[in-house]
């Protein structure tokens, strides 16, 4: 295997797949037909995902990745040095003026259209909608019976039976003392989550005091299935635990009536994020979820792309395959709607990736976002998402959420998102209330955590080809689909979170 990657002909670094000592010779080849090659001494130690610089860069002069500026030099840099935080900003500004130029993809050309053939083994649900587990969810409306929830779930498994995977209660701090579009962002989140096909049978359980109490969350969740959906105010009972069991062993037997049965992958909706990135993050684990991503579109299939704080650097890319200029304009309120919730906390925009980032080799937002994109493929943006909204279009979607990983990947899953692909190269435990797929970047974090990891793409830097390893993870969410559970749902992990903006009385 090499040491370093030259992602792109125009690029005037590469990135190292192995630590590269000081005074390694590099030999990359510099010429369109990939004949000549230059020799570049390391001036020093170069850590495995960060950059070394293939010429002198002076100050101020752009450093280029993926073929895409990714800052600005701070000093002069010279051939063979690290290129880091040490000597490399940001080059974005603030709110900025786009202008619609539409891109090959915009009309289709992007990805190819296939016979979807494929199967995959999943639940067909009254509504016409389809999942791929058959839980029964235990939703509080508020934070105050976050405890009750849980103690109900862990009872009621007991009486689990037939299709019935599991009882699961989903606790949260929220639901009461918040304002304004706070509060409905959080009603809007529950009443997905009551929605959501993965879930077999609900239990709606309130408190009875709470500003998102059963009755004022009854209009969002819209009309329902009275056999599918319950609701228990605990306040208006003796035994609140004992009463909701009940209920739900009469939800495990309406549940158990539905059978897994052959289902077109056109029907799944998945979502993709990333978290705890690092140097092969761009090179891995996110332009192999693009290449799935183009795959499932072209079978029919939808995904969904969130994390907006990570598309600044790189919006113009997703902008420019917008299919029609209305989602063009529709992405650049997305951007710059986020834009300015940081400017009202008087926060950075272009704050500087977390520690674990710049740790793995992410230096700037633009290098993480430009990373970050390729998990989007190459098909046209299909659908642009408001926090809370469900997807409603086939093909690639865009998501407002933040990039904290609980709360986009919780957005995803209020979305429709029937999996999640989450790319990693630090590693996470965590999960979501939907089966959360974790793909490492390098084979060293999936070897070390094998309790974490579902998927390597480390291998795509060693052995395996970008096909091959297409046509792998597609097999593989495919085998999620139809009841395979991922390392989280092993360890019984069900997270969720909403994203908290505005005062809390």
């Amino acid at each position: 295997m090499q040491n370093f990657l030259k992602i792109n002909d125009n690029d005037n670094v590469v990135v190292a797949l192995n630590t590269i000592p000081a005074g390694t010779v590099v030999s990359v080849k510099v010429s369109e037909n990939g004949d000549a090659e230059k020799e570049i001494i390391a001036l020093e130690e170069i850590p495995a995902g960060h950059k070394m610089a293939l010429c002198d860069i002076p100050a101020g002069g752009e450093v280029i990745k993926y073929g895409y500026r990714i800052g600005n030099a701070k000093e002069d840099i010279k051939a063979g040095a690290w290129i880091h935080t040490h000597n490399l900003k940001t080059a974005l500004g603030d709110l900025l003026e786009y202008t619609y130029e539409p891109a090959g993809t915009v009309s289709g050309q992007g990805t190819a259209q296939e016979e979807s053939d494929v199967k995959f083994m999943g639940f067909n649900r009254p509504d016409g909608r389809v999942g791929v587990r058959n839980e029964i969810w235990v939703i509080p409306t508020v934070g105050c019976v976050n405890n009750v929830a849980a103690a109900i779930a862990k009872q009621a498994n007991a009486f689990v039976k037939g299709s019935v995977e599991e009882v699961i209660a989903f606790p949260h701090p929220y639901g009461c003392s918040q304002m304004g579009e706070d509060q409905e962002h959080t009603r809007k989140i529950l009443a997905d989550l009551i929605n959501h096909p993965n879930a077999g049978g609900v239990l709606v359980l309130g408190l009875g005091c709470e500003n998102s109490n059963i009755d004022v969350l009854k209009p969002y969740i819209g009309d329902y299935d009275e056999n599918r959906v319950k609701f228990l105010v605990s306040q208006e009972c003796e035994d609140e635990i004992g009463e909701s069991v009940e209920i739900i062993k009469g939800l495990i037997d309406y549940a158990s009536g539905f059978e897994r049965e052959p289902i077109s992958v056109s029907r799944l909706v998945i979502g993709m994020k990333c978290g705890g990135s690092d140097g092969l993050s761009g090179i891995t684990a996110n332009p192999l979820v693009g290449r799935f991503s183009d795959k499932l579109i072209a079978k029919g299939g939808t995904t969904i792309l969130t994390e907006v704080p990570e598309m600044f650097g790189a919006e113009t890319i997703l902008m420019n395959r917008c299919a029609n200029e209305e989602l063009f304009h529709q992405t650049v309120a997305l951007i710059n709607d986020f834009k300015n919730y940081f400017k009202s906390h008087n926060q950075t925009i272009y704050e500087n990736p977390s520690p674990g980032n710049k740790k793995g080799g992410i230096s700037t937002l633009e290098d993480k976002s430009l990373g970050c994109t390729q998990k989007s493929g190459s098909a046209p943006v299909m659908g642009v998402l408001q926090y809370g909204e469900t997807v409603r279009t086939p093909g690639l979607n865009l998501l407002s959420a933040p990039g904290n990983d609980l709360v986009a990947a919780t957005a995803l899953a209020a979305a429709g998102a029937h999996i999640v692909l989450f790319t990693t190269g630090r590693g996470t435990p965590f999960a979501s209330p939907v089966p959360t797929v974790k793909i490492s970047t390098n084979s060293r974090l999936a070897g070390k955590k094998a309790g974490w990891i579902d998927f390597n793409a480390g291998v795509l830097v060693e052995d395996k080809t970008m096909e091959e390893e297409t046509e792998h993870l597609f097999d593989y969410v495919v085998e999620v689909a139809s009841g395979r559970k991922v390392c989280s749902e092993e360890a019984g992990f069900h997270d969720m979170a909403i994203f908290k903006q505005g005062v809390t009385l």
